[in-house]
Parts: C-alpha cells; structure tokens; sequence
C-alpha cells in the first residue's frame, strides 16, 4: 500500500450511520446511466451491491464478452472499474457522498469471461474528509481465490461538485427526477 493510502495516526475508525441501509439490503444504482451500476448502459458492468456488516459492502458482477481485454478473459481496466464501484457503494452506509481520489489496483490472478467476480469492500478508517478503504475480488464464490484487490482513498463532497462538473443536459435530467435530488441532498445530512 502505498504511503498516500495510508491513513494517518489520528484517522478514526469507520461508524456505519444510523440511517444507512441494513445488512443485506440492494443498494440500487446511484445513476441510471453510470458504466458500474446503471441498468441503462448495455455494455456496462450492471454491478449490484448490497450492504453488508459494519461498514462493508458486498457485489458480484459477471463477466461477459463486453467486458474481455485479452481474448477470453476479463479486462484489467474493467476489473478495476468493478472495484472502484462496489468500494465507491460504501458511501451509502456513511451517507456521504464521495469520490475517488486514488486507486492502487493488484491484478493476482486472470478473471475468464463467464466468472462471476465476487466482490467485497470496507471502510478501514476515516479522517476529515477522506476515507479509506479496501476491496477484493473473488472468483469461484465469496470464499474462492483472490483474483484482484484494491486499496483506495476516496474524497468527500457535496451534490454541488456534480453540478458545477457535469454535463448540463445529464445534470438537468437527474435534477429533474425528485427521488435522485432526495437522495443526493439526504446524504449531505450531518448526522
């Protein structure tokens, strides 16, 4: 890991929020449209995750063709895109909403088309505005080989960083929907 994934001495351990989900319950899609989680995208990775225990998350995603790097097997760049989705679902159980800062990605084994990668994440400490946490990647089942695993840094923001960055056609449409302008303005309640 490297030193920027480190948390510093002070950083705090993880408290699920009182209003999170609870364990077990499908997370859902935060956009529609993302490459990760939303259902509209054919070629995306349809990632579903659930809450877990703790500050933990788990998914599973299935590779297809659409997702191959070398024939036959399941793009790195796809990999760590699963990854960074199912750590990035972690904010429901904070209920912030966060954005990655830096993935360190170790590719240990080849994911064939046709797996189901299994996946778990966890929030392993807090400090301001950063959050820390780690993911793996299993195939065969939840308890099966190691095939990827990720550290990561994700940064804290307000609803405001999506609307001053994003595309204004996409930004209007979601800001249109009163259940994703709910959900987006609830998390950036202060417990």
């Amino acid at each position: 890991m490297s030193t920027a994934l480190t948390p510093p001495a002070d950083a705090v351990p993880p408290v699920r929020h009182p209003d999170a989900p609870a364990p077990g319950e499908l997370l859902g899609s935060h956009y529609a449209h993302c490459f990760g989680c939303g259902g509209e995208q054919p070629h995306g990775l349809h990632l579903e995750a659930r809450a877990g225990e703790g500050v933990a998350v788990t998914a599973e995603f299935t590779v297809t063709a659409d997702h191959q790097g070398a024939p036959g097997l399941a793009h790195g760049g796809v990999l760590a895109t699963a990854l960074d989705e199912t750590l990035g679902a972690l904010g429901w159980l904070l209920r912030v909403i966060a954005v990655t800062g830096r993935l360190e990605t170790d590719f240990v084994a080849p994911v064939p088309v046709g797996a189901v990668l299994h996946l778990e994440a966890r929030v392993t400490a807090v400090h301001g505005r950063k959050i820390y946490s780690s993911a793996t990647g299993r195939i065969g089942g939840p308890d099966g080989p190691v095939a990827v695993r990720a550290d990561a840094l994700f940064i804290e923001v307000k609803v405001d960083h999506f609307i001053d960055n994003g595309r204004p056609e996409e930004i209007q449409a979601v800001m249109a929907d009163p259940d994703q302008v709910r959900r987006a303005r609830a998390f950036e309640v202060n417990p």
